[in-house]
């Protein structure tokens, strides 16, 4: 068999699905990206836009099962349930929860640093000679406390980054308003960390790589997949709602949506969506010159073309409910409190669905010797992960493997 594939279908135009596409037509694949909506119309429209190298901590920090019930009773907390939905929730939430501790959560970020401690040199690899570059911005990104006290309250989870090389410089008292001028009296210490960046706007900068993709012979269809045909246990097309595709490799990069079509391999993958929240203000003034992520919040607050987008929360309440009032409520409270001298023009809310697998990996390998390989379960690290996610994935297909080991990754752990 030829090293690299004569035809690769990628279901799901994101980030991810988007940054596999370009590298595999990089190593002389024919490839098609297929997706039922526009590039970047989905989660990589909405996220906070920062390139965060060091967001290798899982949610599921220790302690977290203690914590959670009161989070969710706090207005100023930002976690939030859809109580109807926590039935069906809760055999997923049970398995996310057992992670909650300090060894899974060393063993957690361990298996995420490989792909997103490089995340700057990652999308500048991506976009080299392509129009897309003027989206990514290097620079620095910082983490907003009340005080030291507050910092040092999360020493554990620094301790853990800085044993993945990421050590913060420490900011205190009047150095925070010479850093940043624009942050509110109740920010009285800063953690700034180097080797990091953010998107100018994300949604247009898949777009950008969509068309940059086109422009070096790649296809893009939009149609819903419906199924995949097996010859031989190997894909041999995949059935679209715009007619059959021929082709001898598949890559799963529709997010949250992923699930479906890999059970008739033999996966049952427990994903679900940690619904997330954001509000551009447009034509923002008085924001922040880098992004800041905002401890008393857990939300980041990125300056963007648009203007200042605030982007974090996370809600269980699965795929088919609209959004919820009380998290847009609370962002607008916590960027009045970061921010107040912002202002601004119109706001635009937007809610989205993160995919998370209960032990926070992400799915990145192919299922057996079918010929159809997983690019999915990023939860919040999306955005930073996509272009590492796909050059692993395509140098995989194309006789390229790298020396990253993906055993934390393989879709293979839910069979």
């Amino acid at each position: 068999m030829s090293p690299v594939p004569d035809h690769v279908v990628v279901v799901g135009a994101g980030i991810v699905g988007v940054s596999t596409a370009i590298w595999l037509r990089r190593f002389g694949a024919r490839v098609t990206v297929v997706d039922h909506a526009d590039p970047g119309e989905g989660t990589s429209h909405g996220n906070g836009g920062v390139l965060a190298a060091c967001a290798m901590l899982p949610v599921t920090a220790p302690g977290l099962i203690h914590k959670a019930p009161g989070m969710l009773l706090d207005r100023d907390a930002p976690l939030f349930l859809k109580w109807a939905y926590l039935p069906r929730l809760l055999p997923w939430l049970i398995k996310y929860l057992s992670h909650a501790n300090a060894a899974d959560t060393r063993r957690i970020a361990e298996g995420l640093a490989p792909i997103v401690v490089d995340s700057v040199d990652q999308h500048l690899a991506l976009t080299e000679g392509l129009s897309a570059r003027s989206f990514v911005v290097p620079g620095e990104y910082a983490y907003a406390y009340a005080d030291r006290r507050a910092f040092d309250a999360e020493a554990g989870s620094w301790a853990l980054r800085e044993a993945l090389g990421f050590a913060p410089q420490l900011v205190e008292g009047p150095a925070v308003r010479e850093y940043e001028p624009m942050l509110g009296s109740g920010i009285n210490c800063l953690a700034v960390l180097s080797d990091h960046g953010h998107v100018r706007d994300p949604g247009g900068y898949v777009k950008a790589l969509a068309r940059d993709f086109q422009a070096m012979g790649g296809t893009i269809r939009r149609a819903r997949v419906l199924d995949l045909t097996l010859t031989g246990g190997r894909v041999s097309q995949v059935e679209t709602s715009d007619g059959p595709i021929v082709c001898d490799r598949v890559v799963s990069a529709s997010g949250v949506w992923s699930a479906p079509l890999l059970v008739k391999l033999g996966l049952k993958v427990p994903l679900e969506s940690e619904r997330g929240y954001h509000i551009v203000f447009e034509d923002a003034r008085n924001g922040p010159r880098v992004p800041f992520m905002i401890n008393a919040g857990k939300f980041v607050a990125t300056p963007m073309d648009a203007g200042l987008r605030c982007a974090g929360i996370v809600e269980f309440g699965g795929l088919d409910a609209g959004p919820s009032r009380a998290p847009f409520d609370l962002l607008r409270r916590q960027v009045r409190r970061a921010f107040p001298g912002l202002t601004h023009g119109k706001e635009v809310e937007w809610m989205g669905h993160r995919p998370t697998v209960p032990d926070s990996l992400p799915l990145i390998g192919q299922v057996r010797e079918t010929g159809v390989y997983t690019a999915f379960g990023h939860h919040h690290i999306g955005l930073t992960a996509g272009p590492k996610t796909g050059r692993l994935l395509a140098g995989l297909m194309t006789g390229r493997p790298s020396n990253t080991d993906l055993t934390p990754y393989q879709p293979g752990r839910f069979s």
